[in-house]
């Protein structure tokens, strides 16, 4: 089937999700989640398929951790649906309302976009968490994994459309497109007037393309080149603690840090006990001549060093005079989603804030905490970091647009 008649058959689908009650998506969404644990040792066998021909291909091992599904992986994306179901419904929130002066009733309110094209990598949770937000905010979900994830997330969507059926929802809510060939991206990213927004999930060379290519409407996600910047006024101990979480937590996460700034008066007594920290954490330091001073195991870092999204066990790490060469390098360097700063000055956390340019600041907290679920919105779609409609982890109402009703009583103008 093409993607401009798979579009055509989520027009259809969401015109009935508009309008159909939260009690409905809600049962839908559990049935979803039950299916999905009913249902694991297939779903896990097709996953196992999909890690052996990723360890054929020579895959890292930060993809691979990306890829792989097990019992308890599964049990958190079916508790995600669960949670998602206990969520407000965005639908029909009322923005704003007034009485205009010549007695009109204006009310804006959140309605679905409609169709929604997701194209990602790896990841086959994301099959999941982008039908379950999608069926919530009343869009139907078009999916486009990538072909190391085929087997997973054909399996994945085969359990969720059973479940949609099931629940009275039209199976048409979630349809995956081939992930065999290049083309069916690039029919979606021109099938403006059948898909309403485009998501891309990814690398640096896929959103870029999707960002550059598309004559559908993006919400661009981007790379997560995110930072810890470590003041003159930070207390160490937690300095250390809070740069290993966001390291380290999880390798393959774009809210993982890639990039620690410390400044020139606490190096000295900083950076010893964090190149240990990272040493044995198997975390590779690529630094400058100044942090090299402190371990022989540090590797020169140069500029593509400080702007590289790693997903892996490296980390750039440099000296800065200041709190403003701090901003300035990431400024230069950074990707506009998570920075940290760690201090105890008040003032500097203020103007750390205040000139950060990101889609999240931290101040004495992890990147890590960059997170749909982490801020209470349940699962996203993804951490935008435009500015334009969302910017940051967006949730279900991110996944909405508006309209306005107005309400006469044979007003004439």
């Amino acid at each position: 089937m093409s993607v401009s008649e798979q579009a055509r058959r989520a027009r259809t689908a969401a015109e009935t999700l508009a309008v159909t009650t939260r009690t409905a998506k809600d049962a839908a969404l559990n049935a979803m989640a039950d299916a999905l644990v009913t249902r694991t040792p297939e779903i896990l066998a097709a996953n196992a398929a999909d890690l052996a021909a990723g360890r054929e291909a020579g895959l890292s091992a930060a993809v691979l951790d990306r890829l792989a599904l097990d019992e308890s992986r599964m049990a958190g994306i079916a508790d995600a649906l669960r949670q998602m179901a206990a969520l407000p419904d965005p639908v029909g929130e009322v923005v704003r309302g007034s009485t205009l002066p010549n007695g009109l009733e204006l009310r804006q309110i959140r309605v679905p976009f409609g169709v929604v094209g997701i194209v990602y990598e790896g990841r086959p949770n994301v099959t999941v968490d982008a039908a379950g937000i999608c069926l919530k905010s009343g869009n139907a979900a078009l999916l486009r994994g990538s072909s190391s994830a085929a087997h997973s997330n054909a399996a994945l969507v085969a359990v969720l459309r059973d479940a949609i059926t099931g629940a009275g929802l039209p199976a048409d809510a979630v349809q995956l497109l081939d992930s065999s060939t290049r083309d069916s991206v690039k029919e979606l990213m021109r099938a403006r007037g059948l898909v309403d927004v485009l998501i891309p999930r990814g690398g640096a060379s896929l959103i870029r393309t999707v960002v550059e290519e598309s004559t559908v409407p993006v919400i661009e996600t981007g790379v997560g080149n995110c930072h810890v910047y470590v003041d003159a006024a930070a207390d160490l101990s937690m300095a250390v603690s809070i740069t290993l979480n966001a390291k380290t937590q999880r390798l393959s996460t774009c809210n993982t840090a890639e990039s620690l700034l410390v400044h020139a008066a606490v190096a000295d007594d900083f950076l010893p006990p964090m190149l240990a920290a990272f040493a044995e954490a198997g975390v590779t330091v690529h630094g400058t001549a100044e942090v090299a001073r402190f371990s022989d195991a540090v590797v020169p870092a140069t500029d593509e060093d400080f702007a590289t999204e790693y997903l892996s066990a490296d980390i750039s790490v440099t000296v800065v005079d200041s709190l403003d060469a701090a901003v300035a390098h990431i400024r230069r360097y950074g990707s506009g989603h998570t920075e940290a700063i760690v201090t105890d000055s008040q003032s500097a956390a203020r103007e750390f804030v205040a000139r950060v340019d990101s889609a999240a600041v931290m101040v004495n907290a992890s990147t890590r905490f960059t997170d749909g679920g982490e801020f209470g919105f349940g699962a996203e779609i993804g951490i935008s970091t435009q500015k334009l409609h969302a910017r940051g982890p967006m949730g279900l109402p991110e996944l909405t647009s508006t309209k306005y009703v107005v309400t006469g009583t044979g007003h004439l103008r």
